[in-house]
């Protein structure tokens, strides 16, 4: 049963920073693809960050230079870095896992950043 469980969401200015951590149960962090998607209200979910198991990681153009992905292998835990978050990063933030041929979601953490 893969679990996964995001932290790390908050209300911030615009100009500030927050970290985003998924841990992971069930599977191992670094066999898989992982991801953080987002949810905007009135808007489909959409790609944030993925990494690969490889360790290769690919980001949306509008978070490219401000967002890092990473993940602690010992801890089983997958890591958004946040920077300079803008009033349109305001979504709830959701961690992902490809394993196979599932996709498994958290419950998700909201992010509001204030003007």
């Amino acid at each position: 049963q893969v679990q996964l469980v995001e932290s790390g969401g908050g209300l911030v200015q615009a100009g500030g920073s927050l970290r985003l951590s998924c841990a992971a149960s069930g599977t191992m962090i670094s066999r898989n693809a992982m991801g953080w998607y987002r949810q905007a209200p009135g808007k489909q979910r959409e790609l944030v960050a993925r990494i690969t198991s490889g360790g290769s990681t690919n980001y949306a153009d509008s978070v490219k230079g401000r967002f890092t992905i990473s993940r602690d292998n010992a801890k089983n835990t997958l890591y958004l870095q946040m920077n300079n978050l803008k009033p349109d990063d305001t979504a709830v933030y959701y961690c992902n896992a490809q394993v196979l041929i599932h996709n498994y979601w958290g419950q998700g953490t909201r992010v509001t950043v204030s003007s």
